[in-house]
């Protein structure tokens, strides 16, 4: 406990030694939402293994870590330095390097009208009115210690507005880019997505690291679909060897609205997303699907939480995680269909594949039903590779190793297949070959 203290002490003095330096401090609605979350966590401090969505998720380490916020937007990005981290060509492009928007690299050329594309910073300036409903309303308060020092620093990120009735064909692209510096850093951006009625967007973004520095990216997201809004959504997580990462993601689905997301996590030592839905009105559907990835040394955790408040909504999430070395995952998904939410669809599937002996799982999908005529299913499966499907590639003339690889990319084709751009399917599958060969033995 004396640890958490003098972290708690530690980060409140970072937030109020911060106060001065942040965005739109004449904005009296964006002061108070931050001061507001300031007292949360002055309150309840950090979290412990005796909290359930904690318990297998230590922070000890993370917090043992003198961070300095990172405040001011990074110049020294070069173009060279994003050349192989952008993935689709054309595509609408925001930049954000250690939690700001990086100056010079905004691709914002022909973007239809009355759409908004810019970073949460400048958006606060120049379209504080497009902001305000949203920011922080969707997050809401009582979340996790992370949520609510983010909260209380609000500063930069991204911003993106999709009015009523828009279809926005060509993709959006975040790339959230960790640079290194003389010190270790803890970058927070905040970004906020709107999606007015009928609208609809497709959203790419990517988590890099540039080097092997240590720092602590501590995003939150909230993600707003108006009645009949459709969002498709992939996330690509790949940060620094020696990074921590949080990610907290909170969707709001009103009426009819469609929300569609691949989210891919395998970076960094220590990685934790937290992904909320809230369903606002009748009608939604959300397809929310994962795949993540731990070697040695490495903790990957993804908690799901989804919130079943109306009738007539639908979700059908699917996770797969690829376990080897002494990689350690952590899966905690839950689906709470409430007394009126009548009529509800809604099925959660987690499956694991260990490669070693010494690769941990915890996994635990949750259902917590009170309404009397829904469609609910929930599972977990373990498992390992199939020696007889090995032997079978090596009689083939295969080598062990490609017949490994060969066996865990069928595993993860069920969330890889399920991606609409064929340059995102690429990476992923790229990316997944490429940890498999480094370390999938």
């Amino acid at each position: 406990m004396m640890a958490l203290d003098e972290a708690k002490s530690r980060y409140t003095a970072l937030i109020e030694q911060s106060r001065s330096m942040l965005p739109a401090r004449r904005l009296g609605w964006l002061e108070r939402t931050r001061d507001r979350a300031a007292q949360r966590f002055a309150t309840a401090g950090f979290p412990t293994r005796k909290q359930e969505a904690w318990r297998y998720t230590g922070i000890d380490k993370l917090l043992g870590h003198e961070l300095a916020p990172a405040l001011e937007p990074v110049t020294a990005l070069q173009r060279e330095d994003l050349d192989e981290f952008e993935l689709i060509d054309g595509a609408y492009r925001l930049v954000i390097a250690n939690g700001c928007l990086a100056p010079g690299h905004t691709s914002a050329a022909g973007l239809p009208d009355g759409v908004v594309l810019m970073g949460l910073a400048e958006a606060l300036v120049a379209a504080p009115e497009l902001v305000e409903p949203w920011l922080g309303r969707v997050a809401g308060e009582g979340g996790h210690a992370f949520n609510e020092i983010n909260c209380a620093m609000i500063n930069d990120g991204a911003f993106v507005y999709v009015p009523d009735g828009v279809r926005l064909e060509t993709p959006v692209e975040f790339v959230h880019a960790n640079i290194g510096l003389d010190t270790h850093f803890v970058a927070q951006p905040r970004n906020l997505v709107v999606l007015g009625r009928n609208a609809s967007a497709t959203l790419v973004e990517r988590h890099i690291g540039l080097g092997d520095s240590t720092y602590f990216h501590n995003g939150l997201s909230e993600i707003v679909l108006g009645d009949g809004a459709a969002l498709e959504h992939y996330s690509l997580q790949e940060q620094s060897p020696s990074a921590w990462h949080l990610a907290s993601q909170f969707l709001r689905q009103d009426a009819g609205s469609r929300y569609r997301g691949t989210h891919l996590m395998m970076g960094g030592q220590w990685s934790r997303a937290d992904l909320n839905v809230e369903f606002a009105g009748e009608h939604a559907q959300c397809a929310m699907n994962g795949l993540y990835l731990a070697g040695d040394r490495q903790l990957v955790d993804m908690h799901l939480n989804v919130q079943h408040q109306v009738p007539n909504c639908a979700s059908n999430h699917a996770f797969r995680g690829i376990l080897h070395g002494k990689g350690r995952g952590v899966f905690d998904g839950r689906i709470l269909v409430a007394k009126d939410a009548q009529k509800t669809d809604a099925h959660l599937h987690n499956a694991n594949l260990l490669l070693t002996r010494d690769a941990e799982i915890d996994t635990k999908p949750q259902l917590e039903i009170y309404a009397d005529d829904v469609k609910c299913s929930h599972g977990t499966t373990v498992g390992e590779l199939d020696a007889q499907q090995v032997f079978y590639l090596r009689s083939r003339g295969i080598s062990e190793q490609q017949a490994r690889n060969m066996l865990c990319q069928g595993f993860a084709a069920e969330i890889l297949d399920g991606c609409n751009i064929g340059v995102v399917g690429k990476r992923l599958e790229r990316a997944l070959a490429q940890r498999l060969t480094n370390g999938g033995s």
